[in-house]
């Protein structure tokens, strides 16, 4: 099973479109409540992710928002999502549908300390780390 995290991810106006593509890799179900849903957000807010929420069938919690006009944002410089776990067919499904459009910087394979691990960028500029551990006894 893979590990428990609950990553915020920021976006300038992609929230939508990233919680969608998460969510056709890792499946599960999307909640959005846009800026527009609370009082004194422009037009121009109004259709932006307040605040996104991803809950997967495996347990994984991802948060995410549009970050609005004038707040800084740098994607991929401040965040890197890891998933974990000894379940190799589920953690190399994830791998396979995040690294669609990707920049792979670590190829999903054995490591030094004999876990499988990759690391790449999606195409939301966004770092993920996927660590298979070696059962015990191995």
């Amino acid at each position: 099973m893979a590990s428990l995290l609950n990553p915020y991810l920021t976006f300038r106006g992609a929230a939508r479109e990233a919680l969608d593509f998460y969510a056709a890799v890792l499946g599960g179900d999307v909640r959005i409540m846009t800026f527009g849903e609370f009082p004194g957000a422009g037009p121009e807010l109004a259709d932006q992710v307040m605040h996104g929420q991803l809950e997967t069938p495996a347990g994984l919690t991802l948060m995410c928002a549009d970050v609005p006009p004038g707040m800084d944002h740098t994607p991929g410089t401040n965040v890197a999502v890891s998933l974990s776990g000894d379940d190799a067919e589920e953690l190399r499904g994830y791998w396979a549908g995040l690294s669609d459009g990707a920049i792979v910087q670590t190829p999903l394979e054995v490591q030094m300390w004999g876990d499988e691990f990759g690391q790449l960028t999606d195409r939301f500029g966004v770092n993920w780390l996927v660590n298979i551990r070696v059962p015990s006894g191995r």
